[in-house]
């Protein structure tokens, strides 16, 4: 009997530090891991339509021509990029990202552009970028590497894309 007051005693206090260890609130880091794994917020940042895959966009870009060359440069679900490059040195990036799928926020910029290259709007994005939406989903771009490749290079670049041919992906 004894034996089993001691072990009781023993135990009482760690029962008790155990159970109030519990209701203190989750730490910051506890917090965040919560919040992302939850499987009701993550519903909220599930794409509205699943991305295509990169290598379905590849067909769509530029072909090597009058002394550029176009070589892929990266590719992933929703997003394929190439490198434009004369005479060796990187001219530009060309991009197409399937915009909507994981965020559509991404084609807000879109609606309030006053500027269209091929029939679809068109937006500068700082300095050394040119974007445009096709059939309200793909955002195509062209980015200046070099100081050289101006904003009439980025226009010209982005009517090489087959835009037709984009806007008709479904």
């Amino acid at each position: 009997m004894v034996r089993i007051m001691r072990f009781v005693s023993l135990c009482l206090p760690l029962a008790f530090l155990i159970s109030c260890g519990g209701s203190q609130p989750p730490s910051r880091w506890e917090k965040v891991q919560q919040d992302t794994t939850n499987p009701q917020k993550q519903e909220i940042n599930k794409p509205i339509v699943p991305p295509k895959a990169g290598g379905t966009l590849n067909d769509f870009f530029p072909k090597s021509a009058d002394g550029y060359d176009v070589t892929p440069s990266q590719e992933k679900a929703g997003f394929a990029e190439y490198k434009l490059k004369k005479g060796g040195k990187e001219m530009a990036m060309l991009a197409i990202s399937d915009a909507t799928a994981g965020n559509p926020a991404a084609m807000e910029k879109f609606k309030q552009s006053s500027k269209s290259i091929g029939g679809f709007p068109a937006v500068e994005q700082g300095s050394t970028a040119t974007a445009l939406l096709v059939n309200g989903r793909y955002q195509v771009k062209v980015l200046s590497r070099s100081p050289e490749f101006t904003p009439a290079d980025r226009a010209a670049w982005l009517q090489k894309f087959d835009l037709t041919g984009l806007a008709a992906l479904k």
